[in-house]
């Protein structure tokens, strides 16, 4: 981080199209809110992001501390593909070397494993993401599809039919998400084109449809694997990219994500110009 007044340095990057703006505080003290992560991840009147991520040096026995705000300003627990952002935009700052490391979030620690590619700017990220609790099956709001609850460190409804690309994504997960208490993530998800794959769009607590969802990947495989449709070892295509999930053995096992990721650019912004277009 680089810091003059207002103006901070942020680097962005993005794991199978999910994107985020990740800011290395490595004294602690720059705090960012609601106003300023809505500024800066805004599409036209920002830099534009799904989020916006905060990355201190650890506390708790952690290597690392992440700090997540959706693209609306609030706050997320956990965020599969922006913690292996935040990985990279790490790596690259030195707060910690490539190989094994772990990160405090607000769903718990947890342990990343980074390996730089050949390509400059892209990386091969995993990171355990800890148990995921699948709910059963239950009513659903799409007729034809199948439902289940499922806790990864932040909440989610899988969807099961026939063909995400049938369903308005935007019209359906906006009215699950503002049904749902504290709102929910939207998973739509078919099996195929392979065995132990399968297709998801996906509609963001907080964000509204992304290009991929490290943790929707997560609960739709585990989702999936209840219903007898799936192995251990899942290939998840989402529409910016494929991402592997790896489920346990054992309900309880940790689960483990792992994808690309990619980093894009470097911007310093000046935040008072931003926060007030």
């Amino acid at each position: 981080m680089t810091s003059q007044g207002r103006r901070l340095s942020f680097s962005k990057h993005e794991g199978a199209g999910n994107d985020f703006l990740v800011l290395v505080d490595r004294g602690g003290r720059c705090r960012l809110g609601e106003v300023e992560a809505r500024a800066l991840c805004d599409r036209h009147l920002g830099i534009g992001a799904d989020g916006l991520i905060t990355v201190r040096p650890g506390s708790g026995g952690a290597d690392l501390t992440m700090e997540l705000r959706n693209a609306d300003g609030g706050k997320a627990e956990m965020s599969g593909n922006g913690i292996r952002c935040l990985a990279q935009a790490a790596v690259d700052a030195g707060l910690v070397r490539s190989g094994r490391f772990t990160v405090a979030t607000d769903a718990g620690v947890r342990t990343v494993e980074y390996r730089p590619a050949e390509r400059p700017g892209r990386a091969w990220a995993s990171v355990v993401m800890g148990e995921v609790v699948v709910g059963e099956e239950e009513p659903h709001p799409v007729e034809g599809w199948r439902a289940r609850r499922v806790d990864v460190g932040n909440p989610h409804l899988v969807l099961l039919g026939p063909d995400p690309d049938s369903v308005d994504v935007a019209t359906v997960g906006r009215r699950v998400e503002a049904a749902q208490p504290g709102g929910v993530n939207v998973e739509f998800v078919a099996t195929g084109p392979g065995r132990d794959e399968l297709r998801l769009r996906v509609w963001e607590r907080g964000v509204g449809e992304t290009l991929a969802c490290g943790t929707g990947s997560c609960a739709a495989a585990a989702a999936a694997h209840r219903w007898g449709l799936v192995g251990e070892r899942v290939q998840v295509h989402n529409p910016g990219g494929v991402l592997e999930v790896v489920l346990g053995e054992e309900d309880g096992d940790p689960v483990v994500l792992a994808g690309p990721v990619r980093r894009v650019a470097e911007v310093t912004v000046d935040l008072d110009l931003v926060a007030t277009s």
